[in-house]
């Protein structure tokens, strides 16, 4: 009795301890790491209200939390998508064991890629959050993943090496970022759906990526050139001796018209030696020089290689005709008639000025010495600003009136012909508008080229917005549209009479005592050094399309809505000091330019209530338009000067 009794619990707690491992999950076995990683994932997002969800001594698995996928012990999916879910990516991803899924889309989780993610990720969606740190290098093992999409989010950096390494990638999409640098990292991966619209990505699109079944690339800096070095076709080497002999052609007919008017110049100043004579004499000169240049060319010429000295194809009939004179009269020592000496009395040059006849009663040409007394010998306390093109210092005149004087440092300006510089002022000066800085002057002799604006008492709109306390608490909201609209009126007026201003930014609007505000360095574009696109483009203010050197009127359009976001915000255009997605104020502000929420927390706090939510969201849909990074997506100025004159007629 007693032994049957016992084989009957034995196999009672068998079958017990049989169901308990066959059903894990009924009774709280989720892998302990997996509940860590879960667990330190809830913590960085900020605890949502998740059916389900606890905060300590959870079970995943067993208690079946809101969108989490279970197999067997393990968590292998977490599906959190469109939950308005805050908060950031935890650091400790990576002790996932067996997680294949995680797409935490359409939310508004911020911050880094962590470095390290679970290695068995196979598809890893960040869609529509708002991202905002870097692309970091954390694909290193994800060698499984197939489908990655971090596209409608902030991220701003080039892509990490460690992508080479995703050997299953299919689909991968990241557009509307701010992704930059070139794309040689995918060109080896297995992807037939790319999407890459709207970063700013430059540099040759890699061969191979040409192939990819579904490929989307609009809105960045990309080219398809390929460049191909291939060597020099072989005549170009067989036909060098030809160029060079008529080279020495042209050069000996230059050499004679330099001599004849060399002998002009002489006989205008010299009477002692007539004009045939000289001429004669030195053209006879010349000829024989290069008679005797011609001889010992053709005798100790080498050909360029073995083929051309073996070549039987004939030559052309002018240098088979040169070669025979020359073997048929051979001169071993030309020497040249000696020279009758010429005796040129020096006669001194009277030192022209330009001809300031071209300019007209627009602009007054300012003696050196005059500009030298009224900024006391430039000097640092009259020093104004330092521009791309030189420093800027105040003039006090006589009378007491105030000018500033730009003076240029370090560019091609002062290469320039007195002509060129005139024609410059003269164009210039012509540019009349009450929205322009009026040139009032110039100055051109030893050496010095100067321009003389007017001056303005309250500075520049940048100093106002940034750095003058005093002024910038008299900016209001009506000020600043009013702002707004003179520097569309200025560049409107300079676009219709074709010129793009190519330096438009916050440094170059000055404010006068009314606190209108006037465009500066109008028409000065042909002074803009190459070099200096790029430093325009870090600055905050260039279009993405400059990268490429295409500067249009759309370009200014560009850097005007930059001016506006910096009117909106308070904020500067770039800002090193922050964190790296909030250094530049186009990167920062474009996103929430259309949600009233965010809108309403950009706004320059140091603007009082006096502006209606409807003026706002009305400029905000201004710079959208003006920033956007296809160039013909942005409207002309005649248009958006009409925006901000409905913008005045609105209650603030």
């Amino acid at each position: 009795m007693w032994n049957s009794e016992l084989k009957i619990y034995a196999i009672a707690v068998a079958v017990g301890l049989f169901l308990i491992s066959t059903t894990p999950n009924s009774l709280g076995f989720t892998l302990p790491s997996d509940v860590r990683a879960i667990s330190s994932l809830y913590k960085s997002l900020g605890f949502p209200p998740l059916q389900g969800w606890v905060a300590t001594n959870g079970d995943p698995c067993a208690t079946g939390w809101q969108g989490v996928q279970c197999e067997s012990y393990n968590i292998i999916g977490i599906v959190l998508n469109n939950l308005a879910i805050r908060g950031q990516l935890s650091l400790d991803l990576q002790t996932f064991s067996s997680i294949e899924k995680l797409d935490l889309s359409c939310n508004y989780i911020w911050g880094n890629i962590p470095l390290h993610l679970p290695p068995t990720l196979k598809f890893f969606s960040l869609k529509s959050n708002v991202m905002n740190g870097l692309l970091t290098d954390a694909f290193q093992q994800l060698k499984d993943l197939s489908h990655l999409d971090l596209s409608d989010n902030r991220l701003g950096s080039p892509l990490p090496p460690s992508m080479v390494n995703l050997s299953s990638l299919s689909i991968l999409h990241l557009q509307n970022n701010y992704l930059t640098g070139a794309l040689d990292v995918l060109q080896n991966l297995p992807i037939i759906d790319l999407d890459i619209d709207n970063n700013f990505f430059s540099g040759p699109i890699p061969l191979k990526m040409l192939s990819i079944p579904n490929f989307r690339r609009k809105g960045n800096l990309l080219n398809t050139t390929s460049l191909e070095l291939s060597p020099l076709p072989s005549s170009t080497f067989k036909s060098s001796s030809k160029k060079a002999v008529w080279l020495a052609i042209f050069g000996f007919l230059f050499l004679v018209l330099f001599a004849l008017g060399l002998c002009m110049f002489v006989s205008r100043w010299s009477k002692q030696q007539s004009l045939l004579e000289v001429g004669d004499r030195i053209i006879s000169y010349m000829l024989n020089v290069f008679s005797s240049y011609q001889y010992h060319h053709k005798e100790n010429e080498t050909p360029w290689n073995d083929n051309e000295r073996n070549d039987p194809s004939p030559k052309p009939k002018v240098g088979k005709k040169k070669m025979e004179i020359a073997s048929k009269n051979p001169s071993p020592t030309l020497t040249p008639p000696p020279l009758t000496e010429i005796v040129v009395k020096p006669v001194p040059v009277p030192t022209r000025g330009p001809d300031i006849s071209i300019i007209t009663d627009l602009a007054e040409a300012f003696p050196i010495s005059s500009l030298q007394q009224y900024t006391n010998g430039f000097s640092q306390e009259n020093l104004i600003g330092r521009g791309m093109l030189g420093m800027v210092y105040r003039a006090h005149l006589p009378s007491g009136k105030l000018l500033a004087v730009k003076r240029p440092e370090d560019t091609d300006l002062m290469q320039w012909s007195d002509k060129d510089f005139m024609d410059l002022v003269s164009n210039v000066s012509k540019l009349q508008n009450e929205n322009i800085v009026r040139l009032v002057g110039f100055c051109c002799e030893h050496g010095e080229r100067l321009l003389v604006y007017e001056h303005y008492k309250n500075g520049i709109l940048h100093e106002a917005l940034h750095l003058d306390e005093d002024i910038h608490k008299k900016l209001s909201w009506k000020t600043r549209v009013n702002m707004a609209l003179q520097v569309a009126k200025a560049l409107e007026y300079l676009h219709e009479a074709h010129v793009v201003h190519q330096n438009l930014k916050s440094a170059n609007i000055m404010l006068d005592e009314e606190l209108n505000a006037c465009v500066f360095d109008c028409g000065l574009a042909p002074l803009i050094p190459s070099s200096y696109i790029s430093q325009f483009q870090s600055s905050g203010y260039g279009a993405p399309e400059l990268e490429s050197g295409s500067s249009t009127f759309q370009s200014d359009v560009y850097s005007f809505g930059v001016v506006m976001l910096e009117l909106l915000t308070g904020q500067k255009a770039h800002h090193r000091s922050k964190t790296r997605g909030e250094q530049y104020l186009v990167k920062w502000a474009f996103p929430r330019l259309h949600d009233i929420e965010a809108l309403s927390r950009i706004i320059d706090p140091s603007l009082d209530a006096a502006h209606s939510s409807k003026s706002v969201s009305r400029f905000a849909d201004i710079i959208s338009l003006c920033i956007q990074a296809e160039p013909e997506f942005r409207p002309p100025m005649s248009e958006i000067v009409q925006y901000l004159e409905h913008m005045t007629k609105m209650k603030h």
